[in-house]
C-alpha cells in the first residue's frame, strides 16, 4: 500500500470546551446585579456594593430583560448584588422570571430568608438558594463581612433546612484567613442539607484594596487543590480555580476555562453588559440593555464580546507544559493587578505570577463605580489579625428594621415571591437535571 492509498485519520472530536471557546447564541449562565443596595460591607466586595444606583433598571424594564432571556432560551440567571432581596420589587422579578420559563438562582446573606419566606422557595423547583459564608466561626466570617453576618447565615440556613429545601449552597470566598476551614465549611454544609460551593477570591470591587492581605498563600492554593481533588465530586467551584491545575497531579472538575464574553457574561443594577462579573470596568463594557436591540444585540453583536471569542493569544504562557490546561488563568485577576492580559496569573502555581507581579510598573486599574456606604473606620478587632481598613461601615438600606433586633439593619420580608406559581413539567424536568453554572 502506498501513502496515497493510506486511509486518512479521522477527524478528532472536539471537546466541549473547544465549542465554548468561540461563544455561543446565548450565555450558558448569566450573572445579573439587581441592585449595589446593600447590609453589609464586607471588605472583597467584587462590585464595591452599599448604596443604592438611582438609575437602576425599573421593574419593567427588568421584566424586558427577562423577556428577552426567555426568548435566547436562556434557562438559568444568577441574580446577586448588593443583596439582591431588598429591591422592592424582588420577589415580584423572581415569580415573573420563573414564571417565564427562566430558573432562578439569588445569592444571598440569608437576611431575609425567614421561615415563611424559606416554605415558600423550597416548594419552588425553578428556585436555588446561595448562602453567602465566609468564615465557618463567627469570627472569621465576622471579620471580613461585618457583625452578626454569620448568625444571619447560620439562622437562614436553618430555615431553608426546616423548610425541606434539599441542596441549596452554602457559598464560599477563599481566603487566607479560611482556608484552614475547608473541613468545618464541609461539615456546616452537611449539617444544613446544603451543598458547598467554593470561589475565587478576586481583586475586584474593593477586593482590590485588601487582596494582597487576603488572598490565599502558594502554600494554602497546594492545600486547596488537594483539598478540591480529594472532595471534588461533592464540592462546587464554579471554574474558579483552573490556574490550579498547573500543579499537573489530579483533575479539578469543570471546564477550566475562562468564559468571559464567551459562555458567561454581567447584567450590573443600570443595565450595562460586561464581560465577566469580576471584571467591572469600562476596559470589559459590553454595551447595555437599554441600547436599541437590548441584551441580545449585545451578547450576538458587542465588538468586545466577538474580540474574546477569537483564537486567543496565550502570550508569554504559551511555553509552559499547564498551558492546555490553565489556559493563563483569571482575566479579571490579572487585570486588576496590573499584568498584562496574556501573561501569567498572579496567582500562578509555577510561580511566575510573583515574578510578574514584582516587575509590574504604573499603576493598578481601578475598578468602576463605588457604590460603598462611607462611614467611620471600623474599629480593630482582638485577638487575630485587623480588619482590613476599607473607610467602609455597615450599610443602611431604606426599608423597615426588624422588631427582634437579631439580624442586623434589614426586616424580613412579608411578600409571597411564589404565589401561584406552577410551573410548566418541560422545565420542571430540565432544572432538575442541571448542573452548577459554570462562573
Amino acid at each position: 500500500m502506498t501513502l496515497m492509498d493510506a486511509p486518512l485519520a479521522p477527524p478528532q472530536p472536539k471537546r466541549l470546551v473547544d465549542h465554548f471557546e468561540s461563544g455561543l447564541d446565548a450565555p450558558i449562565c448569566l450573572t445579573w446585579e439587581l441592585t449595589y443596595a446593600c447590609n453589609l460591607s464586607c471588605v472583597h466586595c467584587l462590585s464595591s456594593s452599599g448604596r443604592r444606583d438611582p438609575r437602576e433598571l425599573t421593574t419593567e424594564e427588568c421584566k424586558a430583560v427577562i423577556d428577552e432571556l426567555e426568548r435566547m432560551q436562556v434557562f438559568y440567571v444568577n441574580i446577586g448584588g448588593g443583596e439582591p432581596t431588598v429591591r422592592s420589587d424582588f420577589w415580584e422579578l423572581l415569580d415573573y422570571a420563573t414564571a417565564h420559563h427562566v430558573g432562578v438562582k439569588f445569592s444571598t446573606n440569608g437576611v431575609k430568608i425567614t421561615p415563611e419566606i424559606a416554605e415558600r422557595l423550597a416548594a419552588n423547583d425553578y428556585v436555588d438558594v446561595q448562602i453567602s459564608l465566609d468564615g465557618a466561626t463567627a469570627e472569621v466570617n465576622d471579620w471580613i463581612r461585618g457583625p452578626r453576618s454569620y448568625e444571619t447565615a447560620i439562622r437562614a440556613m436553618e430555615n431553608l433546612q426546616a423548610a425541606g429545601m434539599k441542596n441549596f449552597k452554602l457559598s464560599v470566598v477563599c481566603t487566607r484567613q479560611n482556608i484552614p476551614q475547608l473541613d468545618e465549611f464541609k461539615e456546616i454544609a452537611d449539617r444544613y442539607g446544603a451543598q458547598l460551593r467554593l470561589t475565587r477570591l478576586r481583586p475586584s470591587g474593593r477586593g482590590a484594596d485588601v487582596w494582597d492581605e487576603l488572598h490565599p498563600t502558594m502554600a494554602q492554593q497546594r492545600e486547596l487543590f488537594d483539598w478540591l481533588v480529594a472532595h471534588g465530586d461533592r464540592v462546587l467551584t464554579g471554574d474558579s480555580f483552573f490556574h490550579l491545575s498547573a500543579f499537573g497531579e489530579g483533575t479539578l472538575p469543570g471546564l477550566n476555562l475562562c468564559g468571559a464574553g464567551r459562555v458567561v457574561c454581567l447584567i450590573d443594577p443600570i443595565g450595562d453588559v460586561y464581560a465577566c462579573p469580576f471584571a467591572i470596568h469600562e476596559e470589559f463594557l459590553a454595551g447595555t440593555v437599554r441600547a436599541p436591540g437590548g441584551f441580545r444585540e449585545v451578547w450576538r453583536s458587542s465588538e468586545l464580546f466577538t474580540r474574546l471569542r477569537a483564537p486567543q493569544s496565550g502570550g508569554a504562557c504559551t511555553s509552559c507544559q499547564f498551558f492546555d490546561t490553565c489556559k493563563g488563568g483569571c482575566m479579571a485577576a490579572k487585570f486588576f493587578t496590573g499584568l498584562p492580559l496574556d501573561g501569567p496569573d498572579p496567582e500562578c502555581v509555577q510561580g511566575y505570577g510573583e515574578q510578574a507581579l514584582s516587575d509590574r510598573k504604573g499603576q493598578k486599574p481601578k475598578p468602576t463605580g463605588d457604590h460603598s456606604h462611607r462611614t467611620e473606620p471600623p474599629r480593630p478587632r482582638g485577638g487575630t489579625a485587623q480588619r482590613p481598613r476599607t473607610g467602609m461601615g455597615p450599610v443602611r438600606v431604606t426599608i423597615s428594621k426588624r422588631r427582634d433586633r437579631v439580624a442586623p439593619l434589614v426586616s424580613a420580608c412579608d411578600v409571597n415571591p411564589l404565589a401561584d406559581f406552577a410551573p410548566p413539567e418541560h422545565l420542571l424536568q430540565m432544572m432538575g437535571s442541571r448542573e452548577e453554572p459554570k462562573t
